[in-house]
């Protein structure tokens, strides 16, 4: 049997805030809390259906006194599934995000960001729907 990866821990200044601005951006809700962390998913981990298979990690928030000193060695990248990512971008910076330079370059595919707290994050590809081609033939038009 190997290890299951089950969280992904952020040291943070205020786990309540930074929590509260994931789980707008991912959908996730609470599934726990204490006095100095907050757990975050997008469901319920039980021991059983942690052994059963790979589940979505959970996001742990965690105070710790110091700050963020360097950039990130690791950091999450989302995807948008409902809007372009530039209007994604647009919604995370009006939920406290701020556009980051780690020396990306111009032109990249993807847009580095900061959470509140100055974690880097990279906002992907959008993976919406896209709307098809009138001129396309579909799978009616095929001979």
């Amino acid at each position: 049997m190997t290890s299951r990866f089950t969280e992904l821990t952020v040291d943070c200044h205020d786990p309540e805030g930074l929590a509260a601005f994931w789980c707008e951006v991912l959908g996730f809700t609470v599934i726990d809390r204490s006095a100095d962390q907050v757990e975050i998913g997008s469901w319920v981990p039980t021991v059983e259906d942690v052994r059963a298979r790979q589940m979505p990690p959970t996001l742990v928030f965690i105070r710790v006194p110091e700050g963020k000193s360097a950039k990130n060695r690791l950091h999450l990248d989302v995807s948008p599934i409902d809007r372009s990512t530039e209007d994604e971008v647009t919604r995370l910076l009006g939920l406290g995000a701020t556009k980051a330079d780690v020396g990306q370059g111009p032109g990249r595919s993807w847009v580095v960001m900061a959470d509140p707290e100055g974690n880097e994050f990279d906002v992907l590809r959008t993976l919406a729907p896209q709307p098809r081609d009138a001129s396309a033939p579909g799978p009616a038009d095929a001979p």
